[in-house]
């Protein structure tokens, strides 16, 4: 059984509104990409990595990845129209390569401060419940809204969790319902945990941090920078 990484990197970038896409900016003399890339060659447990990239940045990322010594580096996808598209042109193309009880952690480019303790608990609950989403408690308070702008309403946030990545499932299971979506016409899923849950899908949690960020916005660039120099004090209990 091998436990494949897949970083979806397709993304424009839109709301950072940069020249370039997000996932290709350089954040201390390195790309954004590589740090996520670095995270799943470092780890013990990760035996491969394939890559769904922007259209036109394949070469791009080639040369990063050689300058970096992303060895574990087997698979760059061209990606598509948008997440859902993307995810399934990766799960398709690894089907043709890997056992269906192959593991899969579908991971955000853009999510570079991943840690390796995150990367090994989606993989275990994989392992175990057959799916394993990175979640974390939702610790605001939640308010409805129908119109953007005001609020008569609450939501427990006992109830919530908040989503991130890795997302990990067995190869075979993530296809099947990739293709099933796509006989159905589901093709604008937010996320795979999403689309599981769509397709009548029961999916499990697996630890994630809000060190595990996203960089979606130039704020989030500023927090990344922040916590690339952050240490924890000594005294702090864990």
């Amino acid at each position: 059984m091998s436990n494949i990484a897949l970083i979806i990197a397709g993304g424009t970038g839109n709301r950072m509104h940069q020249d370039i896409p997000k996932q290709f900016l350089t954040v201390n003399e390195k790309p954004v990409i590589i740090y996520t890339l670095e995270a799943f060659q470092t780890h013990a447990d990760v035996d491969e990595i394939a890559v769904v990239c922007l259209e036109g940045w394949e070469q791009v990322l080639s040369a990063y990845a050689r300058q970096f010594n992303i060895t574990k580096l087997k698979h760059i996808v061209k990606g598509g129209e948008n997440g859902q598209s993307s995810i399934r042109n990766g799960i398709f193309e690894l089907k043709k390569y890997h056992a269906e009880s192959d593991i899969v952690l579908i991971h955000d480019a853009i999510r570079p401060l991943v840690s390796a303790e995150i990367i090994s608990d989606c993989i275990v609950k994989t392992k175990q419940y057959g799916s394993a989403i990175a979640t974390i408690p939702c610790a605001e308070a939640m308010l409805m809204t129908e119109n953007g702008v005001t609020s008569s309403g609450t939501y427990k946030r006992e109830l919530l969790k908040r989503t991130q990545t890795p997302q990990g499932f067995f190869l075979n299971k993530i296809y099947e319902i990739h293709k099933k979506a796509l006989e159905r016409g589901i093709n604008d899923s937010v996320a795979s945990c999403t689309l599981m849950i769509e397709m009548g899908e029961q999916v499990h949690f697996s630890a994630g941090s809000e060190k595990n960020i996203k960089l979606t916005t130039i704020d989030d660039i500023d927090i990344f920078k922040a916590l690339l120099l952050a240490s924890r004090s000594a005294w702090l209990k864990e």
